[in-house]
């Protein structure tokens, strides 16, 4: 068995100095509260959903993924801190997915919402990426998916500065 994690992370990404902590809150659905790695042949059952037999997450996608956002971007866990705002990243899709036998790619879909105190949404932002797999199994999907997350960290980003002239979310940083 085979056994899974984002790996090391990189160098933290940190956009820019908070005055005040901001919560990071991340969400799936149900049926990704599992350890099994993700994959579907949309060449023949784009609907069905399949797990790798002899490889697996650490745990949850989910929480992997609230771990690595929080160590780029200096983010807390909700509850965890004072905060102002709670950044929210409400996941639909998380797996490989097959175009054909030998050709695969890393999918990551869903929204990221920023939320004041009293958890009125100040901003959204779509989540739709994709990076390929360099090989047809799960250690090229982890990979990918790998990728898929590091780049959210890095839309996080420009996303977040984008914001700075917003009034409703400037309360957020400042």
């Amino acid at each position: 068995m085979a056994i899974y994690d984002f790996g090391p992370a990189p160098a933290s990404l940190l956009p820019v100095q908070r005055k005040t902590p901001m919560a990071l809150e991340v969400r799936a659905p149900l049926w990704f509260d599992t350890m099994g790695i993700d994959y579907r042949l949309v060449y023949g059952d784009a609907a069905r959903l399949r797990e790798y037999a002899k490889a697996r997450w650490a745990g949850p996608p989910a929480q992997l993924l609230q771990q690595r956002l929080m160590q780029q971007l200096g983010l807390s866990p909700s509850g965890q801190a004072y905060s102002r705002c709670l950044l929210r990243i409400e996941i639909t899709e998380f797996s490989q997915v097959f175009s054909a036998p030998d050709s695969s790619r890393g999918v990551m879909q869903g929204r990221g919402v920023l939320l004041d105190r009293a958890r009125r949404q100040l901003a959204e932002m779509p989540v739709n990426l994709e990076k390929p797999a360099a090989t047809p199994d799960a250690r090229g999907g982890v990979s990918a998916l790998t990728g898929v997350v590091n780049q959210l960290a890095a839309d996080l980003i420009v996303w977040e500065r984008s914001l700075a002239g917003n009034v409703a979310a400037e309360s957020c940083f400042n």
